[in-house]
């Protein structure tokens, strides 16, 4: 798999997790191709997986994110209006972007854009036309289930 196939899944998919269990697929599996024990650092396609999830992290077309579970998410651009509309149905921390910066000793490490200072204005209009249940359908059903529990 490429970046630009896993791009490709993402926006066909809509919201995906990056590696955590969840109610929706796991992008490290879907670029292993199987299933996945453990860590997926320790699959012999990690170093293959590493590359893309940088890859697409890194895109302006997908919002890095805790919207599921708390886990790290990703939500491509064709559905920030419905989470826009929706916003008041999360917590806000769920809605936070999550950057990841590279220090200069190498480490990683995660800054947060508190929402709704990430979504563009071109979002937020589109959002303001959208009927909360056009939102929740275009979200699926894993956040029909998540907004009848918040």
């Amino acid at each position: 798999m490429t970046a630009a196939e896993a791009l490709a899944f993402i926006e066909q998919r809509g919201v995906v997790l990056v590696s955590a269990r969840g109610p929706i697929p796991r992008l490290t599996e879907v670029i292993a191709g199987e299933p996945i024990k453990g860590s997926w650092w320790g699959h012999p396609k990690g170093h293959q997986i590493f590359v893309i999830v940088e890859a697409v992290t890194e895109s302006e077309d997908v919002l890095v994110c805790r919207l599921v579970k708390g886990k790290i998410t990703l939500v491509h651009r064709r559905l920030w209006p419905a989470l826009v509309r929706l916003a008041n149905r999360f917590s806000p921390d769920k809605l936070a972007q999550v950057k990841q910066e590279h220090t200069s000793s190498g480490r990683h490490v995660n800054k947060e854009v508190p929402f709704p200072h990430w979504v563009p204005a071109a979002v937020t209009k589109q959002a303001k036309s959208m009927s909360e249940a056009d939102a929740i359908a275009a979200l699926g059903e894993w956040a029909t289930a998540a907004l009848h529990k918040n």
